[in-house]
């Protein structure tokens, strides 16, 4: 891993988890770690619970775009994590790979997406410590 170490969170369509898990990274470790999410078949949107859910700890996704994963995007990262969707990454030699059983917040309200928002948060603060410690820039 290089001192700034990529993190790539992957979920089917890029529009709920992995978007939540990219905004908690990038808005807990600051500049230390470089963030990337991606599906394997995106959605149009964000989905506007989770949208809704960020909002309320103070953070707006509301300008997300779900992405395709690539496999260069996997090759560039020194972490992959799956979102519990059974996605298969393409598996490169030297990464690390991690899959997050989480629950699908796809057609749920927001009163259901802030367990899954506060899952991964908590997930996200433990991935911070082992890779990154220290102080947000």
């Amino acid at each position: 891993m290089s001192d700034k170490p990529t993190v790539l969170f992957v979920c089917v369509h890029n529009a709920g988890r992995s978007q939540m898990a990219a905004a908690w990274l990038s808005h807990l470790a600051g500049d230390r770690v470089e963030v990337r999410s991606a599906g394997s078949a995106p959605g149009d949107e964000v989905n506007p619970a989770a949208v809704e859910a960020m909002r309320e700890v103070g953070i707006d996704i509301s300008a997300g775009v779900p992405k395709i994963l690539t496999i260069e995007a996997v090759r560039e990262s020194d972490v992959c994590i799956t979102m519990g969707c059974g996605d298969a990454c393409p598996v490169f030699p030297g990464k690390r790979y991690l899959d997050w059983k989480l629950d699908d917040p796809a057609g749920r309200g927001v009163e259901a997406v802030r367990p899954i928002r506060d899952e991964i948060k908590t997930l996200v603060e433990d991935l911070i410590t082992e890779i990154a410690p220290g102080p947000a820039a």
